[in-house]
């Protein structure tokens, strides 16, 4: 599961502590968190590392949701994709040149080239899909690719067009304000799981309430500190700059920034690399070991546990279960993320959520009584 920022390059609605406890009660068994040097790239990096540390836990199968529904047509497409690699790479750099985005032109090039797959990979569940099953060959991993049909709402669909149905991004419009209930759309007790965290800290967590830390940062920042952020090139830096003197809110950034060749989910990413002062010189120091160096565990149930107990000796990986001395530094994005995540609450409230980094983990969850703990 991503921390406090995500893969669209935007913070969780509500911390990663809360989301541990849904997908416990959801009937997860292990939640691992996928570090933020990874949560927050686009896709090819994002399943490298979800792939390496589920591998590391020596799991038998990746499951993932998808347009497309068949796990067959994505391991056809792979191996057409494997003897146009040279074609495929040179298109994809034309369509850059073009002005495309990347993920346009990765889409377009496979179009091109693979005409006879069956897979949609216009589609975004597709092409993460794809990476995925690239990374489990990259590990030369033993798992096994598996996918369930996304069906009803699209990845990207604002509106509710089903009774029990939305997406991620439709379900986060409602909570901004819309006047619907999430109430059909998520179990019972996320629903109340959110509703007890606005009570106790006030707010949910969107991109409107950091802008004024991300002004600050900006107008603070020297051009060559800006330069040096992860996601900062061809100038896109110096665009944000220009663009936050003159927006009234987030949405208005985003709209005066945005072009054909950066998509929204690409700008939000280099926004929170800014937010979190995250340099290109970070991320590439982490990025060169290939692998996730270490499994952070946020919660598990007594099967999770069991599992954990069993696999032990095969995991060749440190399992983080607090923060101490000696792993400080290796978490210390990580940290510092959730230092960022916190800044938009009253300052008690900041004190108390930071705390849940150092304190809280791993939650344990015992399904018989519905209760949690913590070991």
């Amino acid at each position: 599961m991503s921390g406090q920022f995500l893969q669209r390059g935007e913070p969780a609605v509500v911390p990663k502590h809360v989301r541990t406890k849904l997908a416990l009660q959801a009937g997860a068994d292990l939640v691992i968190e996928l570090p933020y040097i990874y949560s927050t790239q686009h896709a090819s990096i994002f399943a490298k590392g979800a792939i390496s540390i589920l591998d590391s836990l020596k799991c038998d199968y990746v499951c993932f949701g998808s347009e497309e529904g068949k796990i067959e047509t994505f391991y056809e497409l792979i191996k057409q994709k494997k003897q146009l690699t040279s074609s495929i790479n040179t298109s994809i750099r034309t369509f850059l040149d073009e002005g495309l985005s990347y993920p346009a032109a990765y889409s377009t090039a496979l179009q091109k080239n693979l005409e006879s797959s069956k897979l949609d990979v216009s589609l975004p569940n597709n092409i993460l899909g794809i990476h995925y099953l690239e990374a489990i060959e990259h590990f030369d991993s033993r798992m096994e690719g598996r996918t369930i049909q996304r069906i009803a709402a699209n990845y990207h669909d604002e509106e509710t067009n089903h009774h029990s149905i939305a997406s991620a991004t439709a379900i986060r419009k409602i909570l901004k304000g819309d006047n619907q209930s999430i109430s059909d759309f998520v179990p019972s007790f996320t629903k109340d799981s959110i509703e007890e965290y606005i009570n106790e800290y006030g707010a949910l967590h969107f991109w409107n309430e950091y802008l004024p830390f991300l002004k600050y940062k900006l107008m603070t920042s020297t051009k060559e500190e800006l330069e040096n952020i992860y996601e900062a090139v061809e100038g896109l830096e110096r665009r944000v700059l220009h663009s936050v003197l003159n927006c009234l809110n987030f949405e208005e950034l985003m709209t005066s920034i945005k072009t054909k060749r950066y998509t929204w989910t690409r700008i939000q990413r280099l926004l929170t690399h800014i937010l979190t002062n995250t340099s290109k010189k970070e991320i590439a120091s982490i990025l060169e070991r290939d692998r996730v160096p270490y499994i952070r565990l946020l919660g598990m149930s007594s099967m999770g546990k069991t599992y954990l107990n069993t696999k032990k000796k095969l995991i060749d990986l440190p399992i983080y279960t607090t923060i101490n001395q000696q792993n400080q530094k290796e978490l210390s994005t990580d940290l510092k993320a959730t230092h960022t995540y916190a800044s938009m609450l009253s300052l008690d409230n900041q004190q108390k959520l930071i705390k849940t980094e150092y304190s809280l983990y791993p939650i344990i969850y015992d399904e018989k009584s519905n209760q949690f703990s913590r070991s």
